[in-house]
């Protein structure tokens, strides 16, 4: 044990390799099989902040106080400004500071009211303010290096990862922020103004799909006769490509869909048919259940769905989501008695339930009040002597 203690010493001292952060981050990228988006999501991640700080450094000089010293500066602020004050420019070629134009007059001016909100003063260049990376982007971050540098130790790089003797940073706190009764009602009244647009609202506030999973059904994984629609693809999307993959815990489920569901869902199919036989074709069996397109070949894309649901919720002066509406099915069935392990089963959460509990304790606390209140008032009560 002293031998191989002493080794470590020397391989601190004069490492192994004389690669650099950099050159392991770009070889644990090369090798490692991921999704996609995860891909692009841990590339963005380490352009933005991990080459520029730790990048240079040599492999064996990274020790644990550097990686804690990144996480303490990414919570101070996401720009690594080390305190400095300077203009935030929001492009990085050449342009005027100042997103206002004939056609885009500030609020401030134009209502007369400077406290009023103006949206092109939010997206002007500004002087720098410091804003704490989330939570959960430093536990990527943490992700990140705790994978390259295991696989640095089993290349022989390194002998000790500098990643196991640091803290990882907290677990954010679940928030889940679901729509009200009242405001549901609302989204889904103002969302069926447009017959197509409404029954997406009304099938992903129901089945609480991802946004990808309800972009990706296809017209044969609907079974309407037996009220049956089967999750087993979805849509991905990065700027403007738009692929089809794999649902995200790579399961397919089954969705059990109430009668009037199944009968919103039999109405649109009859619209579709209809706006296929105006152009002379046909709804593609395989087709996608939510498309642009008459014959139903192209999906949707997930960040139309996301902005036009921001635009809606915008309308109704709500501060709310997208997938705020999976949050809504999963704490309406969990109000509703539902057990974690059915819950977690509709909204595709792996590992039997931990996820779902974890999330949504609060309204499990809720729905365990009213059982125990349940219990007391069937419980039978002793009889006890008079009192003296």
């Amino acid at each position: 044990m002293l031998t191989r203690l002493l080794n470590q010493v020397d391989e601190r001292r004069s490492p192994k390799t004389e690669a650099t952060v950099n050159d392991l981050l770009d070889r644990w990228l090369e090798v490692i099989d991921i999704e996609r988006k995860t891909r692009a999501g841990y590339v963005g991640k380490i352009e933005k902040h991990v080459r520029p700080t730790i990048g240079r450094l040599q492999v064996g000089r990274v020790k644990a106080d550097t990686i804690e010293g990144l996480y303490a500066r990414l919570r101070r602020c996401r720009e690594h400004c080390r305190g400095e004050k300077f203009v935030q420019h929001r492009t990085s070629g050449e342009h005027v500071c100042d997103e206002h134009t004939a056609r885009r007059k500030c609020a401030k001016v134009t209502s007369g009211d400077p406290t009023a909100r103006c949206r092109w003063c939010e997206r002007a260049c500004a002087p720098h303010r410091c804003v704490p990376l989330a939570a959960g982007s430093i536990r990527v971050v943490h992700a990140i290096l705790s994978g390259a540098f295991t696989r640095a130790v089993r290349w022989g790089w390194i002998a000790v990862s500098p990643i196991e003797q640091t803290e990882p940073p907290a677990v954010p706190r679940p928030n889940p922020a679901p729509p009200t009764a009242e405001e549901a009602a609302e989204i889904l009244t103002e969302a069926w103004k447009d017959p197509d647009w409404g029954v997406l609202i009304w099938f992903a506030m129901t089945t609480g799909a991802r946004r990808g999973e309800v972009c990706g059904l296809r017209w044969s994984h609907l079974d309407l006769d037996r009220g049956v629609a089967k999750f087993q693809a979805s849509i991905g999307q990065i700027a403007g490509d738009v692929w089809e993959k794999d649902t995200k815990t790579h399961q397919h489920r089954r969705v059990t869909l109430d009668p009037e569901l199944v009968d919103v869902l039999r109405e649109h199919r009859e619209r579709c048919d209809e706006r296929a036989a105006a152009v002379d074709t046909r709804v593609r069996r395989d087709g996608f259940v939510f498309s642009p397109v008459p014959d139903c070949s192209k999906q949707t894309s997930p960040d139309t769905v996301t902005q036009r649901y921001g635009r809606l919720a915008a309308r109704l002066g709500l501060h709310t989501h997208l997938h705020s509406l999976r949050h809504y099915s999963a704490t309406e069935l969990i109000a509703a008695g539902v057990d974690i392990r059915t819950v977690a089963g509709r909204l595709g959460h792996a590992g039997g339930g931990s996820t779902t509990l974890r999330t949504y304790t609060a309204f499990v606390l809720e729905a365990d009040q009213r059982a125990a209140a349940a219990l007391a008032a069937r419980r039978p009560r002793p009889t006890l002597p008079p009192a003296v």
